[in-house]
């Protein structure tokens, strides 16, 4: 029988693991357009704190005392869906389990045979291949319109996002200004090709990020790709050039609290007309799905684009790995294995 993590109360700021509970999922036969799977691989992402919330927003809100879901990728072992065979890897939206009822609603897509064949491991279509990737080439190239010669400041650059938004842009010939917390993290955003980084945990974010460019040479930034908010934002604010171009991904700095930073420098906005764009992943991916895989996969086969993985062990596990998204225990993509 499997199991899922259910949301059992509605969080009050940060998460706790008395907000969920493991409960089996009752067994039932198939009906037609729905697959049996066993999960591998589970994916625990920052949106999800949102979805935790009674609020209106761009995905559903999970309700209680039902199983949660998320990206996974999992193995078919039974199926009545048409195109799909046991044995089959497919991704789709039935994770926080280690397995059930997949149907339409869940969104399975196989995993492309050739890809796996070519050495892509299935965990690379929830992040480099899927929606972190996508997330990543979408917002810096299409919203931001991210271009050779362009001057690029990243926050949380490593993170799943933010590490495939500094290699996208390097291997476009950009300049590349990361944010990350800690030696450890700016070491490796160094090491993944970035031209400056900015340690926010050893001293404020504007001065960083001033010293990074007045070291590069370069008078401010034209692109902002933004996953924190707060202070990197109003940073970001304060150093732009004119016709700078904000691509807002995600603000995992008030997520919990809800209370966003006074931002001092907003007011530059007007005039060095910034234009500042919020946008969701699904809302282009399917216009550009092809593009994006073959300009993807032919950036990770060549070794321009790589991922580091922070890999939890067990169903159980599961909350810890999402909870350590806000603490910052992540390096590149936080995942579960089943």
């Amino acid at each position: 029988m499997s199991k899922a993590w259910h949301l059992i109360s509605r969080p009050q700021g940060l998460p706790t693991m008395d907000n969920f509970a493991l409960r089996e999922l009752p067994d039932a036969p198939l009906e037609p357009d729905q697959l049996r799977v066993r999960n591998r691989w589970l994916s625990v992402d920052p949106y999800m704190r949102g979805r935790m919330n009674d609020a209106k927003s761009y995905a559903a809100s999970f309700q209680i005392d039902q199983p949660m879901t998320g990206g996974a990728i999992g193995e078919v072992v039974e199926s009545r869906m048409e195109g799909f065979s046991p044995g089959d890897m497919i991704l789709h939206m039935g994770g926080w389990r280690d397995g059930g009822v997949v149907g339409l609603d869940m969104m399975p897509n196989k995993l492309p045979a050739d890809a796996l064949a070519a050495g892509l491991t299935p965990q690379t279509f929830l992040h480099n291949m899927g929606l972190t990737g996508g997330t990543a080439w979408i917002g810096l190239l299409r919203v931001a319109a991210a271009k050779p010669g362009d001057t690029i400041f990243v926050s949380a650059a490593a993170g799943a996002v933010g590490s495939a938004v500094v290699q996208i842009a390097k291997a476009r010939e950009m300049t590349v200004i990361g944010s990350a917390g800690g030696a450890k993290k700016c070491a490796w955003v160094k090491d993944l090709g970035a031209d400056a980084v900015v340690d926010y945990k050893a001293a404020p974010v504007l001065s960083g990020l001033t010293q990074a460019l007045a070291d590069l040479g370069k008078p401010g930034i034209d692109v902002y790709f933004d996953n924190v908010g707060g202070e990197h934002l109003d940073a970001a604010f304060a150093t732009a050039n004119d016709f700078a171009r904000f691509a807002i991904c995600g603000m995992i700095d008030v997520y919990n609290d809800g209370k966003a930073q006074e931002m001092k420098y907003l007011i530059r906005t007007i005039p060095a007309r910034i234009r500042i764009e919020g946008f969701i992943y699904t809302d282009q991916f399917f216009d550009c799905m092809e593009e994006f895989y073959a300009d993807m996969g032919g950036l990770i086969a060549s070794g321009a684009v790589t991922m580091r993985e922070t890999v939890h062990e067990g169903i159980e596990s599961v909350p810890d790995a999402f909870l350590g998204l806000f603490a910052g225990e992540n390096m590149g993509k936080m995942l579960v294995r089943l």
